[in-house]
């Protein structure tokens, strides 16, 4: 070996001695800037799987999270459950514990019945991060879809606009105990004070379940006669008051808007059933999740307000409060604008 390399060789050395392993896990000694990591197992774990909005937001094909994950050479498998309720997600994520998972990222049906699960989760080192419904007190990050205020008062301005800030509305949401619904809820109540002559007829809830949706949509219609429109911020819910509603007896009537996928309302805003209705990039929001997990997971960020990374695509984001990321505002969509959309 000539001197030249000797020294190569001892610098090396020396720079190998300042890097110990942890579980796996490099620690880089201060000063030098930690790099992602490769082959993880990262489980993406929606709502319920069978649900077009998780499978865009989820899927390689889509470039969703799965999309993310493959570029990171990472592994990243989709599974939850065939329902959208604790008791079916539950499992699905304690199989992911006990399969060696390195990060979890979770729509969480149920804040409350699935912390104890997370926690434990995080006990054991494995990241969380939860996107589309948050569990605020157990998971690592937050990627949010969009700002809560602006979705539960955009929905409600939204409706407004097409009865002329007059008449009585209902809510069909998802889940009772989904922590995004009954955000955004909150905030339409609090923007509805801005209508005195709109009312709030009721509330009903079609759990994400096709069947159930049209149900209660139904029902609506026949308590409340003289209802003037609906809002639906799920996109299981809005495409089945959308069938429901797409009748000569109601179209252009009752109106309806909400947040769905413009592939499952095409037909009803083309008809006019729906005049508009909101939503972000479920892929994107995917894709999203999938960097931040591998960022957090790797140790390049911590979670702190102020760190920002990179997401691919998507470009640069930084933390907010509270370990959120927001992925950015909800995006409008209507009969001029909706072929330009395929998701």
């Amino acid at each position: 070996m000539t001197g030249s390399l000797k020294k190569r060789a001892l610098r090396a050395g020396t720079a190998l001695a300042f890097i110990c392993i942890l579980g796996g896990v490099p620690i880089v000694a201060a000063g030098a800037a930690p790099s992602l990591q490769t082959g993880l197992k990262v489980f993406v774990i929606p709502k319920n799987l069978g649900n077009s909005y998780f499978t865009t937001s989820d899927s390689a094909k889509s470039g969703g999270a799965i999309a993310a994950l493959n570029e990171l050479k990472e592994t990243g498998t989709e599974t939850s459950g065939t329902a959208a309720t604790p008791a079916s997600q539950i499992p699905a994520i304690q199989a992911a514990i006990t399969k060696g998972a390195n990060a979890l990222i979770v729509s969480a049906t149920d804040a409350s019945a699935l912390c104890p699960t997370l926690s434990s989760a995080m006990k054991k080192g494995i990241t969380v991060v939860t996107y589309d419904s948050d569990a605020p007190t157990c998971r690592s990050m937050f990627i949010n879809q969009a700002d809560s205020a602006a979705i539960g008062k955009s929905e409600v301005d939204l409706l407004a606009k097409q009865i002329g800030s007059s008449g009585q509305i209902a809510i069909l949401s998802a889940a009772a105990s989904a922590t995004n619904q009954n955000t955004w809820i909150a905030y339409m109540k609090q923007e509805l004070k801005k209508y005195p002559k709109m009312s709030l007829a009721s509330i009903v809830y079609g759990n994400d379940d096709p069947t159930t949706s049209t149900q209660v949509a139904q029902g609506l219609l026949q308590q409340f006669p003289n209802l003037k429109g609906i809002i639906s911020p799920t996109t299981v819910g809005i495409a089945a008051a959308a069938a429901v509603l797409d009748t000569p007896k109601y179209r252009g009537k009752v109106m309806l808007t909400g947040l769905g996928t413009p592939n499952s309302l095409r037909k009803y805003v083309k008809d006019g059933t729906i005049k508009a209705f909101e939503l972000w990039n479920p892929a994107d929001l995917g894709y999203l999740a999938g960097y931040a997990a591998v960022n957090l997971a790797s140790g390049t960020i911590t979670g702190a307000p102020g760190q920002s990374f990179t997401a691919g695509k998507l470009g640069r984001y930084k933390v907010a409060a509270k370990k959120t990321v927001l992925l950015g505002p909800p995006f409008v969509f209507t009969k001029a604008n909706i072929d330009k959309f395929n998701f």
